[in-house]
């Protein structure tokens, strides 16, 4: 057995170690399913000389899950054969309940996906109490289900409602919370305990059975017939196609596994399980979800556009300019992540206010149970309020998140710089602003970089670090470092006006103001934008950037291409927001109302005014508002691959996903291109730029794919 020792001590106990060659996780491939197999049929084989089994790992974790390099080649074709693996290897689950002997899950540590239905196919349960092992099904966000049993399992031994969140929202847990929900038996205090108390009971629990063979066993909370049950089950549907808009087949998919499985036996609940599983394995969405979440996700994490050379750094003392909206959360970023920092505005009232938005986010983790009142208290303390430039000083990281406006930059770089800590570095947290530009007020230009972080910097996972003509490799890998270090998401782009995300976020919100600048109505377009799978409409997101900052935006790039002796072309949908701002007095959310109202104490409304762009003799269709939306993007996106503003894919999917709410179901924007195929994509940009402009026009690096039938990867 290549991937699994089997050890038969003299009291009788068979101990199967997990152990993946050459790799640092277990994982369920090819290899271990033959070894598992093998494992368990020779159990079976030998049980009258066996007294009990124990399943461990000789890992740090205890096992990573499915091989998805497996699922991402599977084709509609394979259905019917990774339906037959799937039951397979539930066979072997079966036979271990069946054993006769107890089988006991020794959990040294993180068991996720098919990890945990592993756990859950031993009879008894035990981990070590520490808090940063992680159980649970997060298959959901890569498209597919728990189809080894966790979907079916889940369901007996927590009931319906109970499983939900575990399930269909593939929420993670604890060994504690999986302890407090029966999903865990024991814990215990180090590794070292785990075989030891897995001895014990065995030779106390000579013949345990299953709860699901149990004929005493009843689901917790009843059945789909059950009143209180049926009520759930006959709304739930609904609640979830409105977060979903039908674009996630797998929550679905869960859902209906959980109710067909939870009216029949647990055998034939095992099989509906696999044949839903099979569906999702083959198709184009897990492929998608499966490349963007744990492929080019990994391949961020990993630091794949790091440059190699230097060593790893960390920040010991952040230092951080403006203590506006932005400015206040990077300093919580810092925080929370045990970074000491420094927020300087001009003075020390504003400082403190920034500070104050870092407190009341402790108050409500606080309030949450999620932190101590002394915890939060010592997070606060690395915050320190500062009115002077010479609080600065020493500082090894200063990011300067002052107004987009090049002169006051430039000030305030010409200030601080001198401040820095000997090797240490300045970043610009600017959305649009070439850094090349400003690093121009730089006496170290290769010490000087881009930050440009989300709001709000507390849920946006995102930091898009832009590398300027002078940029140093040293400073690239510092900056990719810190923002690790501060537990978000980097990606690497090279300088350009509007860099990636703010350029292509321009695309998608102006587009929805083309369209009812054309007459569409607004319902329509934000309508369209949100069956996309984007997180809410274009003309509601401009509203929350603002309209007025929009203008300010294209303000300023129509003077630097003038300077350069360039031509500024006006885009359709920018006349509407000048008229917004200018002749309408509506520059957006924070200004009092923009394409939306406002009312104080009631939900955000259209705004009626829109209805006089509207004109009835325009005919619109939503499929092709969705492809208008989804096709911009995505166009640009390649375009900035084509230019090198973009070096990867990974950067381009993880990037338009969490920087611009791209659909997740999609893959990310390279990712969309290549499901759709490149050359159907290429037809339909081109029959879009035909219809609407030259804005459509697709970029010789996504012709090239289609013409050689290659993909982005």
């Amino acid at each position: 057995m290549k991937s699994i020792r089997y050890d038969q001590d003299a009291d009788g106990v068979v101990t199967l170690t997990f152990d993946e060659p050459n790799s640092p996780v277990n994982v369920m491939s090819a290899a271990w399913q033959a070894s598992f197999n093998e494992a368990v049929d020779r159990l079976d084989a030998g049980k009258d000389s066996i007294r009990g089994v124990i399943l461990a790992s000789a890992k740090t974790t205890f096992f990573a899950g499915a091989d998805l390099k497996a699922v991402m080649a599977l084709e509609e074709a394979d259905a019917a054969q990774a339906f037959r693996e799937i039951e397979a290897v539930k066979a072997r689950f079966r036979k271990l309940d069946r054993l006769g002997k107890p089988v006991v899950a020794a959990l040294n540590g993180t068991a996720l996906g098919g990890g945990f239905e592993i756990a859950l196919a031993a009879h008894h349960r035990i981990a070590v109490d520490d808090p940063g092992i992680q159980l649970g099904f997060p298959e959901v966000t890569l498209g597919l289900l728990p189809g080894a049993g966790g979907v079916t399992k889940m369901v007996r031994l927590l009931g319906l409602e109970a499983a939900f969140p575990y399930l269909v929202e593939g929420k993670l847990f604890g060994v504690r919370e999986a302890a407090k929900l029966g999903l865990v038996h024991e814990l215990v205090l180090t590794p070292e305990g785990l075989r030891a108390r897995a001895r014990e009971w065995i030779a106390a629990n000579p013949s345990p059975v299953q709860p699901w063979d149990d004929p005493k066993h009843r689901i917790p909370g009843g059945t789909p017939s059950t009143p209180r049950i049926a009520q759930m089950l006959a709304v739930a549907p609904a609640a979830l196609v409105e977060k979903t808009r039908h674009n996630y087949p797998a929550p679905e998919a869960i859902m209906a596994c959980m109710a067909e499985g939870a009216a029949v036996d647990y055998d034939t609940a095992m099989r509906i399980e696999s044949r839903h599983l099979a569906r999702l394995m083959v198709g184009q969405n897990a492929r998608n979800m499966i490349k963007a979440f744990f492929f080019d996700m990994n391949a961020v994490k990993s630091g794949a556009s790091r440059p190699k050379g230097p060593a790893k750094w960390r920040a010991t003392r952040v230092g951080i300019l403006g203590a506006g909206m932005m400015g206040s959360g990077i300093a919580w970023a810092n925080a929370t992540r045990r970074v000491p920092c420094v927020l300087k505005d001009i003075d020390l009232a504003r400082a403190q206010k920034g500070r104050d938005y870092t407190a009341r986010l402790l108050a409500k983790r606080v309030q949450q149970g999620r932190m101590t009142e002394s915890e939060a208290e010592a997070t606060l303390a690395l915050v320190t309020p500062a009115a002077a430039n010479a609080d600065l000083a020493g500082c090894d990281l200063v990011i300067e998140a002052v107004f987009e406006n090049r002169e006051l930059k430039a000030q305030v770089t010409r200030e601080v710089e001198p401040l820095l800590a000997p090797d240490g570095i300045f970043a610009s947290n600017t959305s649009t602003l070439p850094i090349t530009s400003l690093a121009r007020a730089s006496a170290r230009p290769e010490r000087f970089v881009g930050l440009h972080f989300f709001s709000p910097v507390d849920k946006m996972r995102l930091v898009e670090i832009i590398r300027g003509r002078e940029t140093s490799d040293e400073t690239l890998a510092r900056a990719y470092d810190y923002v690790l270090q501060i537990g978000k998401l980097p990606i690497v782009v090279n300088d350009s006006r509007g860099f990636f995300t703010s350029r292509v976020f321009g695309t998608f919100v102006m587009e929805g103001v083309a369209m009812l600048e054309e007459g569409i109505p607004a319902a329509a377009v934000e309508n369209a934008g949100r069956q996309a799978g984007m997180p809410v409409g274009p003309l509601a997101v401009v509203d929350e950037t603002s309209l007025s900052l929009a203008v300010h935006v294209r303000e300023e790039m129509r003077k630097d291409l003038e300077a350069e002796g360039k031509p500024y072309v006006v885009q359709p949908g920018e006349a509407l927001v000048l008229r917004m701002v200018k002749e309408f007095g509506r520059p957006g959310r924070a200004g009092g109302g923009g394409f939306y109202d406002y009312p104080q104490g009631a939900p955000k409304s259209l705004w009626p005014g829109l209805k006089q762009f509207e004109k009835p003799d325009v005919a619109w269709d939503v499929q092709e508002l969705k492809d208008r939306l989804l096709y911009r993007q995505a166009i640009e996106t390649a375009r900035c691959l084509q230019e090198g503003v973009l070096a990867s894919v990974h950067d381009a999917n993880i990037g338009s996903i969490f920087g611009i709410g791209f659909p997740a179901w999609t893959g990310g924007a390279l990712q969309f291109i290549n499901s759709e195929g490149p050359a159907k994509f290429v037809a339909r940009a081109d029959a879009l730029a035909a219809k609407h402009g030259p804005r459509f026009a697709v970029p010789e690096i996504v012709r090239a794919k289609a013409a050689a039938g290659e993909l982005f990867t």
